[in-house]
């Protein structure tokens, strides 16, 4: 239960940061911005993390890959947004460095 609770945690987290960028950025509502984390950020929690058997770093580096990518393709090719692959950058950049500087911070999320 409490790996839940921890992923449940930063699933909010990431929505708090990303959702506004992705709002304003591409000017989608908020149901909109709010699904594009919610795609990925279950399968980085819940498969690429528990079960692809790489270091930390490796892991780190692929699934922001894997999440800035899908994220792209969520918002250019379902709502034919320009400039998507800058936005999903700006929006997982500012997720991860305030999800690392709150758990240096404050231990969490």
């Amino acid at each position: 239960m409490a790996y839940l609770q921890a992923w449940l945690l930063a699933f909010i987290f990431t929505q708090m940061v990303e959702v506004p960028i992705y709002a304003v950025g591409l000017r989608v509502r908020i149901p909109v911005a709010f699904g594009a984390s919610a795609i990925t950020h279950p399968i980085v929690w819940f498969v690429i993390f528990r079960f692809v058997p790489l270091p930390y770093l490796w892991l780190t580096v692929g699934a922001e890959a894997f999440a800035i990518a899908v994220e792209a393709a969520y918002f250019a090719l379902l709502f034919h947004r320009r400039r998507a692959w800058l936005w999903s950058v700006l929006a997982n950049a500012a997720s991860f460095g305030t999800g690392m500087l709150s758990r240096w911070l404050f231990g969490m999320p």
